[in-house]
């Protein structure tokens, strides 16, 4: 019995791409994620981040709705972008300057913390959004909204430890708690700007009493 060759099978192959279309294809993704985000941005601060839909942001952009999902996975990961390209500002000079803060571990962390909500203030409501968006359960886990960002916690951590090494911060203290405790405490303090529209001046002083309360937790006994 004869066996019959199997049909000869063409391999498809991929269209090679010109290096200027690519580039140019490029280009066109970035200007729509940059206005996709500058969008969400404006959307966040006067609409809040439930408030505000994909479909909101696409039509304040000029893009299609699929172009939005072409470059981000969901709402919750453009919140991420917008904040992470917002706050890298911040915790840049927040790295330059905590090295040469002066005083006691309380007294560096009221000057973080101090800069924190002068840097926001331009765009509380926006701020509002990040913490909200922290008790959001539907964010995907490569989502970073406020309490999932590493780099102040990284900060706050540093200067504890670096309170430790001097003596006025107890070496026994669980940092990691300690850190929870000043995020909360700072969250916290933003109910203020979303109830009584308090102002830079207001927070800082409610979150310098709160440093105090919860240094005099971490001081050596």
């Amino acid at each position: 019995m004869t066996t019959m060759a199997a049909p000869f099978e063409l391999k498809r192959q991929s269209p090679v791409v010109p290096s200027g279309v690519r580039k140019m294809r490029e280009s066109q993704k970035a200007a729509t994620r940059n206005r996709v985000i500058a969008a969400a941005q404006a959307l966040f601060d006067t609409q809040g981040y439930q408030g505000t839909t994909v479909r909101d942001i696409a039509q304040r952009a000029g893009v299609s709705v699929g172009s939005v999902f072409t470059t981000f996975t969901s709402k919750g990961e453009i919140l991420s972008q917008v904040m992470l390209d917002r706050l890298s500002a911040l915790y840049a000079e927040l790295e330059r300057v905590a090295p040469h803060l002066r005083g006691s571990t309380r007294d560096r962390l009221c000057s973080m913390f101090a800069m924190h909500f002068a840097f926001a203030a331009p765009m509380t409501r926006l701020f509002l959004a990040h913490i909200a968006a922290a008790y959001d359960w539907t964010l995907p886990p490569d989502a970073q909204p406020f309490g999932r960002n590493p780099r102040l916690q990284g900060l706050i951590h540093d200067c504890l430890a670096k309170g430790a090494a001097e003596g006025d911060v107890d070496p026994a203290v669980d940092f990691h708690e300690v850190v929870d405790l000043l995020m909360a405490a700072y969250a916290w303090t933003y109910r203020h700007a979303a109830s009584d529209t308090a102002d830079v001046a207001t927070m800082t002083a409610v979150m310098d009493r709160q440093i105090a309360l919860i240094a005099s937790g971490f001081r050596p006994r």
